[in-house]
């Protein structure tokens, strides 16, 4: 028998090891995939102001694509449609985006009373052409 023919099972066993690991790789939580996590913040930050602000609009359509183009990137990392409508359900992870959203606004210059603070946030994402800009008009 010689060497090659010896190692013949053992690389056959080690390839189909491989194939079957390979779906079962950790993926991180969601939570930690910065383009879903960051989209949804923008999103968030973008509805808040067209909420607040009188002269701002939320553009929906483009909105939603864009929403769907999230779901698209987290399903194109191996997250099932289950996992990515109970990421999209969990409340609990609803609220800590919600934080982060409404901190950032803060950081960026909206004062919780004053609508025109929000107004300038939002002109000014759109002038820079930001994501938050681009969902409002």
């Amino acid at each position: 028998m010689s060497a090659v023919s010896c190692l013949r099972p053992v690389s056959a066993l080690a390839l189909s090891l491989a194939l079957v690991a390979t779906p079962l790789v950790a993926r991180p939580p969601m939570s930690e995939v910065s383009k879903v996590t960051e989209g949804l913040i923008a999103t968030g930050i973008a509805h808040e102001i067209s909420e607040v602000c009188p002269s701002l609009q939320a553009r929906r359509l483009r909105g939603f694509g864009f929403l769907m183009s999230l779901r698209q990137h987290a399903r194109s990392l191996g997250y099932s449609r289950d996992e990515v409508d109970a990421y999209v359900d969990n409340d609990a992870e609803a609220d800590r985006l919600e934080g982060i959203a409404r901190a950032r606004l803060a950081k960026m210059g909206a004062v919780k009373g004053q609508p025109g603070t929000y107004c300038r946030v939002g002109r000014r994402e759109m002038a820079a052409d930001s994501q938050i800009g681009r969902l409002l008009r």
